[in-house]
């Protein structure tokens, strides 16, 4: 029996973000076990020290681009371009978290190095070049999630949205094997090229009978990632975890997830099935309508602020996959240009929640933004950024974003795709504006609320919001990032 021989150290250098990440979460693991309650800082500077890193690392591209493990793990351009955003939105979360947490008492240990590991799994989904990949960082990004969610165990609201969440979400992760497995069957194999050149076969007819084999995998394929992104109407599980997780955990998993998810759907669909793309591309084109219309249509009668946020996702979602569903390189770097703003979004609106928010006072309803202006005119400026980011007024990004998608889909000959998104993106903007409204037309209510005692958070908070408007004016570098992230790997 011969020991198998293990790669040399310079063939894994394409995996050190990963493990810089990996690393640092064990050993801020067994540093909490040496710190008390008062010293709970430490362990989120550190956190941050090590998500800083990694930006760094994949920034600079340290360790270069390269397949590892036989092609299960593959780093290009999408993979760095991608990740780079994942860790940036990451930080993001954790800086948003520590004041609100610290205040409710809500801060173990745990929670950094859940996002640490979170992160790791979402980074190896982007670089999967086999489905055992994309499923082991699915499952990591899975766990960590539900854990997060359930944070606030005392919360009837919070362990009711945990509960639902680890249901659902095992739901759709036995969807993707499911699919997976079929995929597997008809093809014989679990790495992405192997699988693509297997599916030109079957569906040319040189495969024998394992043409619906396959074509019915890649239904479950398609329902497994509209899941997880959130699409219609797979999305179910949204408001409710939207509303019951603490705030910066509902920001953490608006942002990030959606871009891996995204990044997964391309690996999976693109690189793996993508000889039936002339299948799965008229099924994301039909989750995109209906994400498009349920999104926008029910959010317009929430009152619940986080509720009406997260029925903004599944627009947002449908807008994503309108560009994907335009296909080529055009569709899937407007896409992923999509992903990126929209993770900015929603750090920025989520942010606006945490801001506002104090101890037994949540912000989280559209009346607690009444009349923010006669009280905070510069926060409610800054809050008209993100809503009108949202909303895809110009010039802010949103616009950008709506403009890359619809000009994608019109590319790829979905015209009636595109007329769906922009009727749907006007009657998406009422829901945004009332909020606007909210804030400069109505009188406020109740008590003013206690300033902050932290400078910090409210910096952090007006970087991310006037980013909306500077990136709106500077989202030409942005946009050239994506396209070359797929210029190399994509034809059309």
């Amino acid at each position: 029996m011969t020991t198998p021989m293990l790669p040399p150290a310079t063939d894994l250098l394409p995996l050190l973000p990963e493990v810089t990440l990996i690393a640092g979460a064990f050993v801020l693991l067994i540093l909490d076990l040496f710190l008390d309650k008062s010293q709970r800082a430490i362990t989120h500077v550190l956190a941050l020290a090590v998500l800083a890193a990694a930006l760094f690392m994949l920034y600079t591209n340290a360790g270069g681009l390269g397949t590892v493990f036989n092609g299960m793990f593959v780093r290009d351009v999408m993979a760095n371009v991608t990740k780079l955003a994942i860790v940036l939105v990451s930080g993001l979360s954790l800086i948003y978290a520590w004041p609100y947490l610290r205040e409710r008492d809500l801060y173990p240990g745990e929670v950094p190095v859940l996002v640490l590991f979170a992160t790791a799994g979402m980074m190896m989904m982007v670089s999967a070049g086999s489905m055992v990949m994309a499923y082991l960082g699915l499952e990591l990004l899975a766990l960590c999630s539900y854990a997060l969610v359930a944070l606030n165990r005392d919360d009837g609201l919070s362990a009711e949205a945990a509960m639902k969440y680890i249901v659902l979400g095992s739901l759709a992760s036995g969807l993707l094997l499911y699919g997976m497995s079929l995929v597997y069957g008809a093809t014989g194999t679990l790495h992405l090229p192997g699988i693509h050149e297997a599916a030109a076969q079957a569906l040319a007819g040189q495969g024998g009978d394992n043409r619906l084999l396959l074509l019915t995998g890649v239904v479950f394929l398609v329902a497994g990632v509209a899941f997880k992104l959130g699409a219609a109407p797979f999305h179910m599980w949204l408001p409710d975890v939207y509303q019951g997780a603490p705030t910066p955990i509902t920001l953490f998993i608006s942002s990030g997830p959606k871009l891996a998810a995204f990044a997964m759907a391309f690996r999976l669909l693109e690189n793996g099935v993508g000889p039936a793309a002339a299948q799965w591309h008229w099924l994301i084109a039909g989750l995109a309508t209906a994400s498009l219309i349920i999104g926008n249509v029910i959010a317009i009668a929430q009152t619940n602020l986080k509720r009406m946020l997260a029925y903004s996702t599944v627009s947002h979602v449908g807008f994503l996959l309108v560009g994907f569903a335009g296909g080529g390189a055009q569709g899937y770097s407007a896409a992923l240009f999509y992903a990126i703003s929209y993770a900015l979004m929603s750090a920025a609106a989520f942010g606006a929640i945490i801001l506002l928010s104090r101890q037994g006072f949540e912000a989280d309803r559209i009346d607690d933004f009444k009349g923010l202006n006669a009280r905070n005119p510069w926060q409610a400026l800054l809050v008209l950024f993100v809503m009108a980011s949202l909303a895809g007024i110009p010039p802010f990004l949103g616009f950008w974003a709506k403009l890359a998608v619809l000009g994608a889909a019109v590319h790829g000959g979905l015209i009636w795709l595109t007329v769906v998104a922009v009727v749907c993106a006007v009657i998406g903007a009422f829901y945004y504006l009332r909020v606007i409204k909210v804030m400069y037309f109505d009188e406020p209510v109740g008590a003013v609320p206690v300033p902050r005692k932290d400078r910090f958070m409210p910096i952090v908070f007006g970087i991310n919001a006037v980013a909306l408007l500077v990136l709106g004016f500077a989202w030409n570098p942005l946009m050239a990032w994506c396209q070359q992230a797929f210029a190399a790997t994509v034809t059309g």
